[in-house]
């Protein structure tokens, strides 16, 4: 799990995924999207204080470069959320049997635009979301669960 939260945009094998989040950053400095009044706990509830609680209460990796906070974490999931002056985010990775012995990474990304000019916001950057970022995130997401999962195997023997 370690490495899914170490997951750094910055670093990523992708040229486009490297620009794409060093624009945003940038965008969203300039126009204060991001500031502690506009995320949660300020602008928004987290989601966490829903949840049942053995998840709820459980110890949670913190993210090291991305601004998300984790939900909760079990053997084959982990959510963590995100809020900012555009949007209020929820992000699902599960590990999933692949029919074949195997496991593979599956991704969810499910967002709630904050008013007109956030709607406009996620409306113009789906393209980039779902043919660059999505595409090059979800395999290195899927090492990091697939090594998890190597490593409780070879524990149990």
């Amino acid at each position: 799990m370690e490495s899914i939260v170490s997951l750094d945009p910055a670093r990523s094998s992708s040229l486009a995924v490297r620009t794409l989040f060093a624009m945003r950053w940038k965008i969203g400095e300039l126009l204060s999207w991001d500031e502690p009044d506009s995320g949660l706990g300020s602008r928004v509830p987290t989601l966490r204080d829903r949840l049942p609680s053995d998840l709820r209460d459980a110890s949670v990796p913190r993210f090291e470069a991305l601004p998300f906070t984790s939900l909760y974490i079990t053997d084959d999931e982990f959510a963590a959320e995100i809020a900012n002056r555009t949007m209020h985010g929820v992000m699902h990775i599960g590990l999933v049997a692949d029919g074949a012995e195997g496991h593979r990474g599956q991704m969810a990304v499910l967002v709630k635009p904050n008013g007109p000019f956030g709607a406009a916001y996620m409306a113009a950057i789906k393209p980039f979301r779902h043919l660059l970022v999505y595409p090059a995130m979800l395999p290195e997401f899927e090492r990091s669960w697939q090594a998890r999962a190597d490593d409780r195997a070879t524990a149990r023997g």
